[in-house]
């Protein structure tokens, strides 16, 4: 059965998705060869999934479809982002992609579902968006903001990806007989194109054991475990609040950008993150 707003449990849920989305971002931008850790992200969440494929059905033509189309739009992501992270800021880029994305998700939900918001819940979304967004413009070069125009285009790719994949994904939760089950091979699958692409570009020495495959199993745990949560959240309650609620990932990618990657956290990224609190107060209401 549908929630029609979200709960206590579903909330808690979706802010450690969010967590942990930020976490394994960091885990990209911090390390100098970015398309080789977003292989080593990406290919062990796949496998740490794969002995599940087994326990769940085998999905039918029409959720084929939406994981085929899912699986061309997550590894458009991937390489979106690893080049926006190559020109800019976490600080910069993460919160431009992720917080455009919602309200391409919110009013495709609107538009094309059917969904119907409440305006509180829709004012509440607003107010993430405009929060999420003003934090992009945070930057250890000054106030302005971006110093790489490339960034900003890049980031701004991901976030149209980050909308298709969602607004898919949701689909496919949905129309799989479970939502464990979309997201089991969903994940199974999507490390693979990443994986050969890094293959193709560093050659046999990505196979080569060593210190990042650690720390990509870590990123790939982060990974599975947000994007379960997510997609098991919008199987059962409104897209565009989950959403929205989901890219308060962006208050915690601000702390570890300011905190943990030096790039510097002023009064403008407190003043948004605020903002962003309010909404989700308000999607509360």
């Amino acid at each position: 059965m549908r929630e029609t707003i979200l709960s206590l449990s579903i909330t808690l849920l979706i802010l450690l998705a969010a967590l942990l989305h930020a976490v394994w971002n960091a885990l990209i931008k911090s390390n100098e060869d970015r398309l080789s850790m977003m292989a080593f992200v990406a290919g062990s969440g796949s496998l740490m999934v794969l002995p599940l494929l087994p326990f769940v059905p085998v999905p039918s033509w029409e959720v084929w479809k939406i994981l085929i189309l899912s699986l061309v739009l997550h590894t458009g992501y991937k390489v979106f982002l690893i080049k926006a992270y190559t020109h800019g800021d976490m600080g910069q880029v993460y919160p431009l992609a992720r917080g455009t994305a919602p309200a391409i998700v919110t009013l495709a939900g609107f538009f094309f579902l059917g969904e119907e918001l409440p305006a509180l819940s829709t004012l509440g979304i607003f107010l993430i968006i405009a929060g999420i967004v003003s934090l992009a413009w945070r930057s250890k070069n000054g106030p302005r903001g971006a110093s790489d125009p490339r960034a900003v285009l890049y980031a701004l790719g991901t976030s149209a990806f980050i909308a298709a994949y969602t607004l898919n994904d949701g689909l496919g939760g949905r129309t799989a007989e479970t939502a464990s089950a979309y997201v089991i091979w969903l994940f199974a699958l999507d490390g693979i194109s990443i994986t050969l692409i890094a293959l193709w570009r560093r050659g046999p020495s990505l196979l080569r054991p060593q210190r990042a495959w650690l720390i990509g199993a870590a990123g790939g745990a982060a990974s599975t475990v947000a994007y379960w949560l997510v997609i098991w959240a919008m199987s059962i309650a409104p897209l565009g609040p989950v959403a929205a609620l989901r890219e308060t990932s962006v208050v915690f990618g601000a702390l570890i950008s300011g905190l943990i990657l030096k790039e510097g956290l002023g009064w403008r990224a407190v003043i948004a993150a605020a903002i962003v609190a309010a909404g989700v107060i308000l999607l509360k209401l």
